[in-house]
């Protein structure tokens, strides 16, 4: 069983925004908080130290509590959750890191120790999580744990150019970790998902 004071949390907002118009998405304000803070508070009894990837407002992010340092992609242009991916193991103490997004606060409670479970059972580099939606998988794969020590694969694959996650994690021993609550993953790319969350609280 993996120790939970091994693992590293990263929450990933290191986006444009581009679908909510340009601003930065994880300080947009959700029941009384950033987005950001929700999933900090949700991921910080699950791992033994946090994280934080983002490109702008860096001292917002610093002010948002819990004593999680804030890294930039070290990647140019916002190429993706990759870069977060690259920015939080080249940062990381421990031998895991999970994955979150900033703009999903309800993910599950059990999400990292579920993960955790499986990753140790299959030998696996990394553990995505997956919903079924319309009688198909879908992987979540921001949503993820993975072993510190896939971060020279993950150079190699980024300084090449590549900035798809399944082309890389599918060059890893992967498995999928099945959710049943697909609400759980709901995230606000626009201003209209985000008003559909409050209403949702």
């Amino acid at each position: 069983m993996i120790d939970t004071r091994h693992i590293t949390g990263l929450v990933l907002a290191g986006g444009r925004g581009s679908r909510m118009g340009g601003v930065d998405k994880g300080l947009q304000p959700h029941l009384g908080m950033p987005l950001a803070q929700h999933a900090l508070r949700r991921l910080a009894p699950q791992v033994g130290a946090l994280m934080i990837n983002a490109n702008r407002n860096l001292a917002a992010y610093e002010s948002l509590g819990a004593g999680a340092p804030v890294w930039p992609d070290a990647l140019p242009d916002y190429p993706g959750p990759l870069a977060g991916f690259r920015a939080g193991l080249e940062h990381c103490a421990t031998p895991y890191l999970a994955t979150v997004p900033c703009d999903s606060p309800q993910f599950p409670l059990d999400l990292v120790a579920r993960l955790a479970a499986r990753l140790e059972a299959d030998d696996a580099e990394i553990a995505m999580a997956a919903t079924e939606e319309g009688g198909a998988l879908r992987l979540q794969p921001v949503f993820c744990l993975m072993r510190a020590s896939v971060l020279a694969s993950l150079v190699r694959f980024t300084d090449s150019g590549r900035r798809k996650i399944d082309a890389w994690t599918s060059e890893l021993r992967n498995v999928a970790v099945t959710f049943d609550d697909a609400a759980a993953f709901v995230n606000a790319n626009t201003p209209a998902e985000l008003d559909g969350l409050q209403r949702r609280g």
